[in-house]
């Protein structure tokens, strides 16, 4: 089995380095042959060994260590944290039971209530009959997940009862302590996140990362932009005065991650993770701030005043992008949801935010046209042009772009009514069920650049996935979101625009002021 993944190694390996600039000998425990932190000159010592409880112990009763350090590692380790407590290891840092506080929803949510931040409604359940209730109270569609999950494993996001009731049906190992969790989810809501260092007092926020995919799309499969590009400063200001204000009531002492919305004018919390987070690397590249060396360095008692951290204007953009082994599964939907998917993450780095979208897809292996032909096929709930962000504007505003810039598009019978009736001409194709010549063959002679496709759903009367599916096997680049295409046109027409010279990441910091 593969241990924690790259990003927390990256944190892992920066406070063993901090560790021993500051005088102490580290022993990392880690399963994962393939990581720099089991390089052999990253640690003093390094045991091989499975992240149980059990394993820990006994590396802690050999060693005898003056403490020991969990939130760099992920979930896993803080999944272990209160019972090492509790056996008598001393844990640096943020204590287990505000681990436990912010994984606890209901202990979670009364302490946003009395700081008089806006959560979600939600509520918990162990039967149906309970979620069945809880749905009806909050209103659909909500997400559904169990507790203390890995990657977002179990969630869903549930429009009507009856996809409620066979997920019920489904869910495995629900009990009072581990009941099912659902919220209200905030559709065509704009997600984004703010990475804190924390020293128990107060907090620092180098940036805040903003999500290209819209809420419901897991953290880790999202493609984001920092610093952010959409969110109003009002906005920003009030993100960044939440997340002082939930780290200092939790008494964080490290890294410290929310996750936030904003749904009509409006800033949610959905979520705070008194740990590392897998975009503590990005922001540390992208605002030339150790991020895991400072939160060592305060684990180990410094406070901010003495740090003396900046938050500085960054005059370019890094552009974070996920990979997924959709290419290794031709027969797998490559969906998008609250489950994550990727295996993988790269950056861009621009001077223009389009531009570090473009390079970031290049990383992928998954590089976006600059000429030919696209395929627009958009669901129903999609054709919908209800202002700027939403997926009717995005669609419009991504078609508008890409025929600005020489493409010409395609698309299926509902999709081209509704880019005629805002003036933008497309040819008409068909689907798979309507005859041939169908996109299916349009995309495997080769006729398509670019593919994007918004999934039809459950309601469709006909499956849609073959066209994602054809995409994958043909090895076009394809988007399943409105607001991806919009950053793809965008990406594109950036790219057509010029492009940069090669630039060193020293000499993007050189520009920060």
């Amino acid at each position: 089995r593969i241990g924690q993944g790259i990003e927390f190694d990256y944190c892992c390996v920066h406070a063993a380095y901090t560790l021993r600039d500051a005088g102490f000998e580290t022993i990392m425990v880690n399963c994962n042959p393939e990581t720099v932190s089991t390089d052999y000159d990253t640690s003093d010592k390094l045991y091989f060994e499975p992240l149980t409880v059990e394993d820990v112990l006994a590396i802690y009763e050999r060693e005898k260590p003056e403490g020991v350090v969990c939130q760099f590692g992920g979930q896993t380790p803080l999944n272990i944290a209160r019972a090492l407590e509790d056996a008598g290891v001393p844990i640096l840092g943020t204590s287990p039971e505000t681990i436990d506080l912010a994984e606890d929803r209901d202990r979670f949510r009364a302490i946003m209530d009395g700081l008089g931040i806006p959560m979600p409604e939600a509520g918990m359940a162990v039967t149906t009959d309970e979620a069945l209730a809880v749905a009806s109270g909050i209103g659909y569609p909500v997400i559904v997940r169990p507790s203390y999950v890995l990657g977002g494993r179990g969630m869903q996001i549930v429009h009507d009862a009856d996809t409620l009731a066979a997920y019920m049906a489904d869910a495995e190992g629900v009990t009072p302590e581990r009941p099912i969790l659902i919220d209200r989810f905030l559709d065509n809501a704009l997600e984004c996140e703010a990475d804190a260092i924390c020293d128990g007092d107060d907090a620092f926020v180098p940036a805040v990362m903003e999500h290209i995919e819209y809420a419901g799309i897991h953290s880790g499969d999202s493609a984001c932009l920092v610093p952010s590009v959409n969110i109003p400063a009002r906005h920003l200001a009030t993100i960044e005065d939440y997340t002082r204000r939930i780290a200092v009531e939790l008494g964080v002492v490290g890294l410290m991650n929310i996750q936030y919305a904003i749904h009509e004018d409006l800033v949610y919390v959905l979520e705070a993770n008194p740990r590392a987070s897998r975009t503590v690397p990005l922001v540390s590249k992208v605002c030339d701030v150790n991020m895991a060396r400072l939160a060592t360095q305060v684990m180990l008692g410094a406070k901010l005043p003495e740090l003396e951290l900046v938050r500085r204007e960054v005059p370019f953009y890094g552009a974070k992008e996920a990979v997924f082994p959709f290419g290794m599964f031709p027969e797998v939907d490559p969906l998008l949801g609250p489950e994550m998917r990727s295996t993988g993450e790269v950056l861009g780095l621009a001077t223009n935010p389009g531009l570090a979208f473009f390079k970031a897809q290049e990383a992928t292996q998954t590089v976006l046209p600059t000429e030919g032909a696209v395929l627009l096929t958009v669901a129903e709930r999609d054709r919908v042009d209800s202002g700027v962000g939403s997926p009717g504007a995005n669609v419009l505003a991504a078609a508008r772009l890409l025929v600005e810039h020489g493409f010409t598009l395609l698309g299926t019978e509902g999709t081209v009514g509704f880019l005629a009736g805002h003036g933008i001409d497309a040819t008409s194709v068909l689907k798979l069920h309507e005859g041939r010549p169908n996109l299916d063959d349009a995309i495997r002679d080769g006729a398509v650049q670019l593919v994007v496709n918004t999934p039809a759903g459950a309601s469709s009367e006909y499956d849609d996935s073959y066209i994602r599916k054809s995409a994958i096997r043909a090895r076009v680049p394809y988007v399943t979101t409105t607001s991806g295409a919009l950053a793809a046109a965008q990406g594109i027409a950036a790219r057509l625009a010029g492009t940069e010279a090669v630039t060193s990441l020293q000499a993007y910091h050189a520009t920060i002021r």
